[in-house]
């Protein structure tokens, strides 16, 4: 079936009156606008005539590789099916995506060394780590642009970060926490990280614990536990966590492993009154909002952050003005969940 204009306007997240306008080449609409409806309708199969997309910009061909973690978990199957999705209606773009097991520095560095002479653009979930920042340096001394996504690094050459801000999701999620349980309560609270080599999940942390310390001083952290965003690992920590503090109020999980925490929390008979606050709205998270284990999800959106990736390493490699539109923080509970 043929793509209709609010088949273009409900993807691109704007009016049907202004696609209608960038759709009929008629004026009166922002350059950045016009761009993200024009790709979305190229996308979507919509029949664009005289505003046929222009992506190729000046034709160089461009090459484009991106190295993220494996599989593991329902977000990362999401980021990387967008980008392999999107970049394949991007005009002269060869994009390829590379997963690395055991997602470490060392072999994420050597991934990345890996593209020196091979690429003219990277995108990358970095982590914060000596090896990998040699290895972005390297790369971007020979003229290769370097964008980071989801988790940003720091005092590299990196041409833009495409992600939330991660200290306003933690922030988020502690004033979640707060109001889920009542202003002024006392209690324990639990923290998850995937891995605290991700400086996306040290922020997030950090700006939990600012928050309590600022509105809910009764609200004790007890213990923060690494369970590197395996359901597996998540649900012996959970197990654990419960043991140790049978009076547990909340939890709040930093990365991804929900489906573990819940496993656990069900088994213990905590499902209900423990506050849970995660991350990433999916198919693994979706039925645990609508079963209350789940209480609220704290979601950026990797159809955007696919989007923006592709545009601003493109965008750098031809000279073309970066104008960034980055993915808003959504908190979605069970009566809000969006299409997954």
């Amino acid at each position: 079936m043929r793509a209709t204009l609010s088949d273009v306007a409900r993807e691109a997240g704007f009016s049907s009156a202004t696609v209608d306008r960038v759709l009929n080449g008629r004026p009166g609409v922002r350059g950045r606008t016009r761009e993200i409806i024009l790709e979305t309708a190229q996308r979507l199969g919509y029949v664009l005539e005289d505003t046929e997309v222009q992506d190729a910009g000046n034709g160089r061909s461009l090459r484009l590789d991106f190295v993220l973690p494996s599989h593991s978990n329902a977000f990362m199957r999401k980021l990387c099916g967008q980008i392999a999705e999107q970049a394949a209606y991007r005009a002269g773009v060869d994009a390829r995506i590379h997963t690395v097991d055991d997602f470490t520095p060392d072999r994420l560095a050597r991934a990345l060394y890996e593209l020196q002479g091979e690429t003219n653009g990277v995108g990358v979930i970095a982590l914060d780590h000596p090896t990998v920042r040699e290895a972005i340096r390297s790369l971007a001394a020979t003229g290769i642009k370097i964008v980071t996504i989801v988790s940003d690094i720091q005092s590299v050459p990196r041409v833009a970060y495409v992600g939330i801000d991660n200290r306003a999701a933690g922030r988020l999620a502690g004033y979640l926490a707060g109001r889920f349980m009542g202003v002024g309560r006392t209690g324990k609270v639990g923290l998850l990280a995937g891995s605290l080599s991700y400086r996306g999940h040290e922020e997030r942390e950090m700006g939990f614990r600012h928050i309590l310390a600022e509105e809910n001083p009764g609200l004790h952290i007890v213990e923060l536990r690494e369970m590197g965003d395996d359901n597996a690992r998540a649900y012996a920590e959970t197990k654990a966590l419960l043991q140790h503090h049978p009076d547990l109020a909340a939890i709040y999980n930093i990365g991804a492993g929900i489906p573990g925490i819940a496993r656990a929390l069900k088994e213990c008979g905590r499902a209900n009154s423990v506050v849970f606050v995660g991350h990433e709205v999916t198919e693994d998270t979706k039925p645990l909002l609508l079963d209350g284990t789940l209480d609220a999800v704290i979601d950026q959106n990797p159809r955007v952050e696919a989007r923006e990736a592709l545009n601003t390493l493109i965008h750098s490699l031809r000279d073309q003005p970066i104008i960034a539109h980055p993915p808003r923080l959504q908190v979605v509970f069970k009566e809000n969940i969006p299409e997954v």
